[in-house]
């Protein structure tokens, strides 16, 4: 190397904060440049605290390395491991050539002694029972994450494996949004993370639910391996469970709610992920987008708030930044405030006081297998040890993703062969959309004025941030809209309409203050004869004060497509629940109420009364096919019934 290479400054830069133990970390978030970020470390208790300017209100670069444990900033649950939020306050950063890099990155095997899982196969397998028994079971939510760890000594020096391991992943791994090395005091964070949590550049906020994880077969997917992956029900209904999940985060966030587009097909060396993208803008500070957004239902559940309660009770230790986010702010000349990209803590090996940590997780659902979810995690591990050169990797797959052309000498360079170009394969995610709400898949900017312009809509959040969504499509009708906070919500709350949201949890239970608190708020509401739009576990909660029984059904519906009638009209709705109300078969009036069940079981889809009217399904959900046009007619109802 010349001393006039442009490349000596960056790695004259690696060598030196190698050699003198400072801070560093390599980023790959394109194929064909790495960049390099050396600067000082600042740890700080809050989001809000990250240095995004110097004492004299400069713009600066960060790179934050955000814990799982932050989740403490929404007021959720978590096993404290008091890991830091931890910020390198960048001073350099620098960008080169990629293979240039990894040619002169370190490359002999890193070895590993005393490997395994912390906790067997069977016993995993008895949590995955007890959590689909005893929280989707009992109407906790609709899916968790529980995780556990692969973990090893390594006896290498640790900058020196982790600049190893950071090279075999730009030589093996593919389809990764971040490939990364962070290095500070004691410390050592390296992946591949396929997944962009949040990302904001100039106003537009993006977002990418990635769920479903296909392992590839010995040799490397096919067509046909594929095409039965993406017809699972189960891979098919987690992956529109997270979505939902990450549009009430849009929906918080976004003025504009944020839109749907996909599916796509994130195809990497081992694994094959399905996922979406959602986008919305926001003028919110981007610490405020990170502190909404914590953290992503594909590596946490649904709702958020008590999957971090579920994750509490069924993981036996802290989950330091597993799940969490490296979140890299940079100034934005154009704006004067800071670009935000933020990539999930996941596919990432952790090397602290010489002992390898690799955290994985399964998303469990109704339909889970307990063994099929065992394999799930040792498939994840295995793609992360693989792609690290830690364990032997399947040549015969990486053999198969490349065309033909690299058998004929003088074709161009072999470029990855891609399923989703298959017209099959593609044809199979586009059927997908058929059964979502086209309302999240256009813009949803109004032209016009809604039919309830000039009214106001207050709803109670019931600890399920649907309500976000809800609020999103009630706004999109005209109304001015507040959420309130059951604990926070007075049972006589000046609003035109008082909508009673969801939330996980069995409506019988009086002695749980959540529950009790939104019993009083419907009750006082319909005793005012005021308008009232009771959703999800508020419709049972009216039902159970018109005196209807309450009962579990014999499966959850979590995340469940159903084409109900409602009054008379037919409507394609999305459903996540564990408990229903239930009447004789035929009954179409009870007490007040008109009722709007299945005809054979009895089960309750919606009601309608003087000032009320409920519904079992979640009309905002993007399940929901009709759920806006049949949001209006029930607020419509609530509204007449007022009247007469």
């Amino acid at each position: 190397m010349s001393d006039a290479d442009p490349l000596r400054p960056a790695f004259d830069a690696l060598r030196s904060a190698v050699a003198h133990g400072s801070p560093f970390a390599l980023l790959s978030r394109d194929p064909a440049s790495v960049e390099l970020l050396t600067g000082t470390v600042v740890d700080v208790a809050l989001l809000g605290d990250i240095p995004l300017t110097d004492e004299a209100g400069t713009p600066r670069e960060v790179l934050a390395l955000v814990p799982f444990r932050q989740v403490v900033e929404r007021g959720f649950e978590c096993h404290d491991d008091t890991a830091p939020l931890r910020c390198l306050v960048v001073e350099e950063h620098y960008r080169s050539p990629r293979d240039e890099v990894v040619a002169a990155l370190p490359s002999a095997p890193v070895p590993l002694t005393d490997a395994g899982f912390d906790i067997s196969d069977a016993e995993y397998a008895d949590i995955v029972r007890r959590v689909i028994r005893d929280e989707i079971g009992r109407g906790e939510g609709a899916n968790f994450v529980i995780r556990r760890d692969f973990t090893a000594e390594v006896s290498v020096d640790p900058v020196t494996a982790g600049l190893t391991w950071f090279r075999a992943l730009l030589e093996h791994e593919r389809g990764a949004y971040w490939t990364f090395l962070v290095v500070t005091d004691g410390h050592i964070a390296v992946g591949a993370s396929p997944e962009a949590h949040v990302s904001a550049r100039g106003g537009v906020v993006t977002m990418n639910p990635i769920s479903g994880t296909f392992r590839h077969p010995a040799g490397g997917a096919s067509r046909e391996t594929l095409a039965e992956f993406l017809s699972s029900t189960k891979e098919t209904e987690e992956l529109f469970m997270v979505v939902d999940e990450e549009l009430k985060m849009m929906s918080a966030v976004c003025s504009d709610g944020g839109r749907i587009t996909g599916p796509h097909l994130k195809e990497m060396s081992r694994l094959t992920h399905t996922e979406y993208m959602l986008r919305g803008t926001s003028a919110m500070d981007p610490r405020d987008i990170l502190r909404e957004t914590m953290f992503a239902p594909t590596v946490t559940g649904s709702p958020m708030q008590n999957a971090c309660t579920v994750i509490t009770r069924h993981e036996r230790s802290p989950r330091g930044y597993y799940s969490g986010v490296a979140a890299l702010f940079t100034p934005d000349a154009a704006s004067g405030g800071h670009d935000l990209d933020a990539p999930i803590l996941i596919r990432t090996a952790y090397l602290a006081g010489g002992r390898l940590r690799v955290p994985v997780g399964a998303t469990l659902v109704r339909h889970s297998d307990p063994d099929g979810e065992v394999g799930e995690t040792h498939g994840k591990a295995a793609g992360v040890l693989g792609a690290l050169g830690a364990v032997e990797r399947d040549h015969a797959a990486e053999a198969a993703l490349l065309d033909a052309a690299a058998l004929d000498e003088d074709a161009p360079a072999p470029q990855p062969r891609r399923l989703v170009d298959d017209p099959e394969i593609a044809a199979l995610l586009a059927a997908r959309n058929e059964r979502l709400a086209p309302f999240w898949l256009q813009p949803q900017g109004r032209e016009d004025t809604g039919p309830f312009e000039g009214r106001t809509a207050t709803v109670v959040d019931a600890e399920d941030r649907f309500t976000t969504m809800l609020a999103h499509q009630l706004r999109h009708l005209g109304f001015a809209v507040t959420i309130t906070p059951w604990h926070a919500a007075d049972t006589t709350i000046e609003t035109d309409l008082l909508v009673s949201g969801p939330g996980p949890g069995d409506p019988r239970d009086a002695g749980n203050p959540r529950i009790r608190r939104m019993r009083e708020i419907v009750a006082a509401r319909r005793e005012a004869g005021r308008p009232l739009l009771a959703v999800c576990l508020s419709h049972q909660i009216l039902a159970d004060h018109l005196g209807i029984a309450l009962e579990p059904l014999d499966s959850p519906h979590q995340g469940l497509q159903k084409s109900v009638d409602v009054f008379g009209q037919p409507a394609s709705i999305g459903f996540y629940n564990t408990f229903t109300a239930r009447v004789p078969g035929g009954t179409s009036r009870f007490a007040e109420a008109d009722v709007a069940a299945d005809p054979e079981t009895g089960d309750v889809y919606a009601l309608r009364g003087p000032g009320f009217s409920s519904v079992q399904g979640h009309l905002e959900s993007i399940l929901s096919r009709d759920g806006l046009a049949t949001l209006e007619r029930l607020i419509g109802f609530a509204f007449a019934r007022t009247a007469d």
